[in-house]
C-alpha cells in the first residue's frame, strides 16, 4: 500500500473508534478508492498515561508507545496520528524515534484558538489529569498570549468522572454531566471557549444534541488536518 498514514489509538477504544468515524465521514469521496489509505494500532494494553504521570511508579506507557513507534517505521507511513492528547506527554521521545513526521494534536488545537481569539482571552483546558499536570495545552496556549483556566478539583473531579467512570469504564455518554461542566467553564468561571483535550470528551461531544457553547474540539481538529495532509500527499504523488 503507498500514499498511507498510520493511527496510534486505543487509548482509549471507544475514542479512537469515534476519530476514525469523523475522519471517514469528512472525507469526501464518491467511490471506495477515494477514501483514505490509513493502518490502525488500536493499542488497547498501553497502560494508562495519567497514571504514571501523577506517579511514576505505576506502569509506563512509553515502552509499549516505542515499540508501536518501532513497528510503524518498518512499514514507513507519510504521517503518524496520535489520538491520545495525555500520550502527548512523550511527543518528543517518540518523535525522536522517528524520521516519520507525528501530528501534533495539541498544537494543532491550539493554532486554531489563536486563528478565532484574540491574545489574553480565557480559554478552558478540559483534560485528564495527567494531561493537566504534564501541561499539554496550559504551556502551549500560554506561550500565545492566552489566560488559561486549570480547572480547581470540584471541577476536574466532575471531568474525572465523566471520562474514567462514565466513558472508560462503561460506555456512558453522559451529556447531563457535560453539559453542567461547560456551564461552569462559561458561566460560573467566565471563559471565552474550552478546548476539549481528551478524546473520551470529544466522543461526547459528538454524541451530545445541541450543546449551547462554543468549544474547540481537539479530535475534531486533528481529524481535519489529517484530511488535509493525507489528501496533500496523494496529490503530489
Amino acid at each position: 500500500m503507498e500514499n498511507f498514514f498510520s493511527i496510534l489509538g486505543g487509548m482509549g477504544t471507544m475514542a479512537t473508534e469515534s476519530f476514525i468515524r469523523i475522519l471517514n465521514q469528512r472525507t469526501q469521496a464518491h467511490n471506495d478508492q477515494e477514501y483514505l489509505n490509513y493502518v490502525m494500532f488500536n493499542h488497547a494494553t498501553v497502560p494508562d498515561r495519567t497514571a504514571y504521570i501523577l506517579d511514576h511508579q505505576a506502569a509506563n506507557p512509553l515502552p509499549f508507545l516505542l515499540d508501536d513507534i518501532e513497528k510503524q517505521n518498518l512499514l514507513r507511513p507519510d504521517f503518524i496520528v496520535l489520538t491520545c492528547n495525555t500520550a502527548h506527554y512523550f511527543f518528543e521521545q517518540l518523535q525522536a524515534a522517528t524520521d516519520i513526521p507525528l501530528l501534533h494534536m495539541p498544537r494543532e488545537a491550539v493554532n486554531e484558538v489563536t486563528q478565532h481569539h484574540q491574545t489574553g482571552e480565557k480559554i478552558a483546558v478540559l483534560a485528564t489529569a495527567g494531561t493537566m499536570t504534564a501541561k499539554v495545552y496550559q504551556s502551549e496556549l500560554e506561550a500565545r498570549g492566552f489566560e488559561v483556566l486549570v480547572p480547581e478539583k470540584e471541577l476536574q473531579d466532575k471531568i474525572n468522572h465523566l471520562i474514567y467512570h462514565d466513558v472508560k469504564e462503561h460506555d456512558f455518554i453522559n451529556s447531563e454531566l457535560y453539559l453542567e461542566i461547560l456551564s461552569d467553564v462559561f458561566e460560573k468561571y467566565g471563559c471565552q471557549n474550552a478546548i476539549l483535550g481528551c478524546t473520551e470528551l470529544s466522543l461526547v461531544q459528538e454524541l451530545t444534541d445541541k450543546v449551547p457553547y462554543p468549544v474547540i474540539d481537539a479530535q475534531s481538529i486533528l481529524a481535519d488536518r489529517t484530511i488535509e495532509r493525507a489528501l496533500k500527499n496523494r496529490s503530489s504523488k
